[in-house]
Order: C-alpha cells, then structure tokens, then sequence
C-alpha cells in the first residue's frame, strides 16, 4: 500500500477552499481574479483573501498564482497586496490595506499583531479559527490514504480565547526590532520580548502579551525596567555572549502559583541576586524564582546549572483532578482550561474498562496517563518516555497522587514495543499515543498492531502530518472512528486534535 503524505501545498490549500464554496466570482471588478498579465515581485495588486491554510497562511490567487498573505487579513476581506519574492510557483504578500473587511474580519487587539509571530490569527473572528481549524482536517482525510473517514466533529473551543497560556518564554537581546510606528531615537540596543517570524536575530520588545495569563505583562515589564536600571547585558545572539538571556514565567491556574526563570550566561550572583531582588519586592504574587545558568549558543531556554533564587523552585498545578508538580523545564501542557477539556475527550476515546491495561506511549511527565487513572482506578498504566527528566516527573507526580496503579520507564518506544511482543510487559488493552510533531516511526504501527489492543487513540499536535500514521493503522486493520479537534491555541493556527481508532470490522 503506498504512502503518499497529505499534501500541503498552497494550490491544495486553494482546491480545497474554492470546493469548500469560496469562489474568485465573488471578487468585485476592482480585484485582480481572473487570468491576465502574470504578477511581478513588486506589483501592487488587490486580492480577494480566500481562506486559511493549514500552515496559517492567508490565502488568496492572483491571475491563477497563489498568494500567501502577510499581514492581519481574514477569509473574504478585499486587500491590496505588494507582491513579495516568489517560490515555487507560490508568492508571499505584503499586506497594504484592508479594502472591505468581511464578517469573518476582527480588529487585532494587540498593537503588535501582524508583526509578532505569536499571534497570527487576531485579525480572523474566534468562530471562524475554529471553522478554519475543522476544514484544514477535514481536507487533509479526505486527502489522505484513508478509505474510511469519519465525520470530523466541531472544534471545541474556549469560552474566552485570551490569557490562556500557563508558560511564556520571551528573550533579551541586544538588537531590538524597531517597528515601523516607532519613532527615532528609541533604544535598540536592549530588547526584551518574542522574535518576529525567521528573525532569530532581533528581539521584539513585547509590553503587554494578551494571551499569556494576566500576571505575565506586569512581571516581564519590570523585568525590562530594572534590567535596564541595573545595566545588566542582554544576550547578543550573533556575539553569543551578554548576561541575561530568558525570562520564562509560568503559572498555576488552580493554584495561582507563579514561577519566575531568569536563564543567564553566567551565575553572576553580585549582579543576579539585586536584580531579583527588585523583581520580588515589585511582585510579591511570585511563588518562586529560579536562575538558570546556560553558557553554550541555543535559541530556547535551557539549564546546564541552576540556583534557587525564592522559594522552593516549583510550582503545582490541578488537573482533571490530579496535582502536579512544575518546575522550570518540566512539560506541562500550556493551556490549563482546554488541556482538562483534552483529557475528557481523551477519556471518552479511550473506554477503559476495570482491569484494562493502558500503554502510554511518548508520556512525557505522565500527565495523561494520570489524569485517567485517576478517574479509572482498576486500570494500571505504564508509561514510556525516552527523556529520563520526563520520567522522573512522572514518577514524583505518581507518587505526590497516590498512583500505585502507574509506573513510567525510561525507553525508546520501539525497543519498548518490541519487549512487550516478546512477554516482557502485559498486553495492552488501550494504546494511548501522544508523538512527537514528526509523527510516528515507520515501524511502530506494525509493532502495535502485533499486540493487538482493541482500541488505540491518537492524540496529535499535528493533525495533517499525521495522516500517514492513520493510514498505516488502518491498513494494519484498525480504522479511525471518532476524530474529534480541539483548540489549545486560540489566535494561532495550532490545533490538537483526538483520533480513535477500533480494531473491530466496520459495520
């Protein structure tokens, strides 16, 4: 059987939302729609925005070309567009002017929107992310390999789509982006924020994040201003040197918790320690704060050291009833709300029944795994993660939950597999899979497939790229029954996204 990913193509894109109902006729005389003289890098031209692709483009065509659209446009609305470099028979846009904005259209609220690559969707309405979300799985099944595909429910979204994230990481830099409203004569030497999209070189100065939990802006705002006060150097990415080099703050929703991670070049305590001193007496809400050292290049925060600056260096937060424990580097799922909402979908996909045996597979700290155990006690779960700091988390969260029916391991899921096969384990009754992005290795669905659970339930990051490993079960006889999405990052086109897959013969 061939295995042909799902593509993800612009003109795919396109097919599928001009068979979906959205049509160039509905472009007036004034949009450029129809065939005519081939755009040019340069041209400025007006477009009718067509839709959003699975990549979180907005999309449009212009004399038969597709257009990726940069800026803060929505489905529908009538642009003017500079037309950028060309790719592979792909343009990228500059957003000039919204023209006629469409029902779909919603004014950003924040005043970095269109330059900040965190948010992307904020000028798209909430309902219509959500239907955006939908259709891109819907084209990708139908795409895909799959000779049973499933209704795919509606996403299931947020009652208030702002202020959800639990963990931000910003970063200092010494090359700040300046942005086209500032004036001149700001400072450019000392940024404190998130990266404008391929840009790893500048930093852009973030003062208000409107989807990180409310605590967050304040805490990153005097951060910036006693850094600066206190003339502590930030990292300059291309000299790789400078003092402070991460700000990560996390929080607890359910416990109001709050972690501060300050990750600097070197331990420095005589310039640290007053630093965070400010920082403390200004935020007396900050539960704990963590300086980790990290000397080496790297683009995301990271330990090689680490000092306990206040309190006990963790935080913990509830979930699905179940209390964990978060410190600096664990993985906890960033969106507290919607990850209980997760684990009930899970649950419902899952069917444990008393006695079963769950295989949790890629289980990072046991999140999961110990979410439904809690709510199945009869069942017993083992848990196999290769990252051995994950597994202990998991361990210390089984045993601060009275878990005895839990037990996590160190290892790589193929060689764990293949030690079930061979007796070493018991044979799973329900596979919990949550992979990595890339997806599952090529050999692991004939190794599940040779333990025979009755139920399998996919949870993925990355829907669309994880049609392959859909078909790959399906042809090893499990198909895809339930396919339910959910929205864990509202205002961006990352969706999650729950596949339930039975062994038993379709009626």
């Amino acid at each position: 059987m061939p295995y042909a990913p799902c593509r993800d193509s612009c003109w795919f894109a396109l097919t599928m939302l001009l068979t979906a109902g959205y049509s160039p006729a509905l472009m007036n005389d004034n949009t450029q729609a129809n065939p005519g003289p081939l755009p040019r890098k340069g041209d400025q031209v007006e477009l009718l925005a067509i839709g959003i692709g699975s990549r979180g483009h907005v999309l449009a065509e212009a004399s038969g070309i597709p257009v990726r659209i940069k800026g803060c446009a929505a489905p529908g609305d009538r642009v003017k567009v500079r037309l950028l470099r060309k790719g592979r028979g792909v343009f990228d846009g500059q957003l000039l002017e919204v023209l006629d904005a469409s029902s779909e259209h919603t004014d950003p609220l924040c005043r970095h929107a269109g330059t900040c690559g965190g948010c992307s969707f904020q000028a798209v309405s909430y309902p219509a992310q959500l239907k955006a979300k939908r259709s891109w799985i819907q084209s990708a099944l139908a795409e895909s390999d799959l000779t049973h595909v499933p209704e795919v429910q509606p996403v299931i979204g947020m009652r208030d789509p702002w202020h959800y994230r639990n963990k931000m990481d910003f970063t200092f830099g010494s090359r700040r982006w300046i942005e086209e409203h500032e004036e001149q004569g700001v400072v450019a030497d000392f940024g404190l924020g998130l990266h404008v999209p391929g840009r790893w070189d500048k930093v852009l100065d973030i003062e208000e994040c409107l989807i990180a939990f409310p605590e967050a802006s304040a805490i990153l705002n005097s951060a910036r201003r006693y850094a600066r006060q206190q003339n502590l150097d930030p990292w300059d990415v291309k000299e790789s040197r400078g003092l402070l080099r991460h700000l990560v703050l996390r929080k607890g929703f359910h416990t109001g918790e709050i972690l501060v991670d300050l990750v600097t070049e070197t331990a420095s305590p005589e310039r640290i320690d007053p630093f965070a001193a400010a920082l403390l007496a200004a935020h007396p809400e900050i539960t704990t704060m963590v300086q980790g050292i990290h000397a080496r290049s790297a683009k995301v925060a990271f330990h090689e050291e680490q000092r306990i600056l206040h309190g006990e260096g963790i935080i913990h937060e509830v979930l699905a009833g179940c209390t964990f424990e978060v410190s600096p580097t664990s993985f906890f799922q960033t969106n507290t709300l919607q990850a209980e909402r997760l684990v009930e979908c899970i649950g419902e996909a899952a069917g444990l029944q008393n006695g079963d045996v769950l295989f949790d597979l890629y289980c990072g700290a046991g999140t999961l795994g110990l979410c439904l155990a809690n709510q199945q006690k009869d069942v017993r779960v083992f848990g196999f993660e290769s990252v051995e700091a994950a597994v202990q988390d998991a361990r210390r969260n089984a045993a601060a939950n009275g878990a005895a029916n839990c037990e996590f391991q160190v290892g790589d899921v193929r060689a764990v597999l293949e030690g079930s096969a061979d007796g070493d384990l018991p044979r799973p009754d329900v596979v919990l899979i949550d992979p990595p992005r890339a997806g599952l290795h090529p050999k692991v669905p004939a190794q599940l497939a040779a333990l025979k659970p009755r139920r399998m339930v996919l949870v993925s990051c990355n829907p669309v790229g994880n049609m392959v490993d859909l078909a790959r079960l399906e042809f090893l006889g499990w198909h895809l029954t339930h396919v339910q999405p959910v929205d864990l990052f509202p205002q961006t086109p990352h969706v999650e996204c729950v596949f339930t897959l039975n062994a038993a013969p379709l009626p």
